[in-house]
């Protein structure tokens, strides 16, 4: 496996990158009327998918563990599964967006998200789907084909 840093880990790097340069470039930050508002509802929504997600492998009794996707006893498919192969990254990337939209990050903010999303697809994702295909076969191919990784 590839993985070099977490994906919870990244997210927390991303989050204090899109802080540093608010902090830095105060004057690329945009603010406007309801952006506590919207930022409480990204969050809330990225939150909701995470759990969500975090919920159906314990409730499967499968590994929720980054690190060990070969302990995966099921393939998972439904909820939010429906939708992407990733919705537990999908909900932390929308978690990162709530950040930005917080601290007026705008224009920098996407920019540490675009980044944070590459370094956990080529290190994280793209690794985790070799080891899947390899343990689920078939059923992970047809399910790979029918579903986009993030959205």
């Amino acid at each position: 496996m590839k993985l070099l840093i977490p994906p919870p880990l990244v997210a927390l790097a991303a989050s204090f990158l899109i802080w540093q340069t608010s902090k830095a470039a105060p004057q690329l930050l945009i603010h406007f009327p309801a952006q506590l508002g919207v930022a409480i509802l990204v969050a809330s929504v990225g939150l909701f998918i995470e759990l969500t997600g975090v919920i159906q492998f314990f409730s499967r009794k499968t590994t929720v563990n980054p690190l060990k996707p070969n302990t995966s006893s099921h393939l998972i498919t439904d909820g939010f599964y429906r939708f992407s192969r990733n919705p537990m990254y999908v909900g932390m990337m929308l978690l990162l967006l709530a950040w930005s939209v917080h601290l007026g990050a705008l224009i920098l903010g996407p920019c540490a998200i675009a980044l944070a999303m590459w370094y956990v697809t080529i290190f994280q994702i793209k690794p985790e789907e070799e080891t899947l295909e390899t343990m689920f076969g078939k059923d992970y191919q047809t399910y790979k084909s029918q579903v986009r990784r993030w959205i």
